[in-house]
């Protein structure tokens, strides 16, 4: 930071940091909150000054992981547009939502200990996820896809619902069926 402006990061610097939130989501998954920050380094190839220069604590990390993952998810959405059918681009964004809620239940406790702090960790994530999946809505909606007469909000209910039923590995297949039974649901019928 120069003047109060911070300065955007170098490439490699960016590159480790992206690295770093990467490692940061596969260890807390599989290894829980009490993961070593340095086993996350070693993970992501980098140094554990590198980690520490870019998140001093775990509080740091763990609300940027959090952030970076609300941001990939709602990212998500216009470019599975792009690629892909409404309705298909519609369900390969559920999956991804139910991987980023597998990656908040890993640092749920973490994440709540951050808020009891007065920090903010969810920020705008409620507001900017049902954006994401109105954007897809939309689009499906105009494609004659799915009915209009449910809205992103009850999508949103129904894949938080699927989620903490079904959020575990072990659940995942369960966790599919349930998604193609609500996009069922959804479809437009003649």
């Amino acid at each position: 930071m120069v003047d109060g402006v911070q300065r955007p990061l170098r490439a490699d610097a960016r590159r480790n940091r992206e690295k770093i939130l990467a490692a940061a989501v596969r260890v807390f998954a599989t290894e829980g909150l009490d993961a070593h920050l340095e086993r996350i380094a070693k993970e992501a190839g980098v140094g554990s000054a590198t980690l520490y220069r870019n998140f001093p604590t775990r509080e740091a990390l763990v609300e940027a992981v959090y952030r970076n993952e609300v941001a990939r998810l709602c990212e998500a959405a216009p470019a599975l547009l792009a690629a892909k059918p409404p309705l298909e681009a519609l369900r390969a964004w559920m999956r991804l939502f139910l991987d980023y809620v597998s990656a908040k239940y890993g640092m749920i406790d973490a994440l709540r200990a951050i808020a009891a702090t007065g920090s903010n960790p969810y920020g705008r994530s409620r507001e900017m996820i049902q954006a994401a999946l109105g954007t897809l809505m939309d689009a499906c909606v105009a494609a004659g896809a799915i009915r209009t007469d449910v809205g992103p909000t009850d999508i949103g209910a129904a894949l938080e619902g699927i989620a903490l039923t079904s959020a575990s590995p072990e659940q995942r297949h369960q966790a599919e069926r349930l998604l193609d039974l609500t996009l069922d649901g959804l479809k437009s019928r003649p």
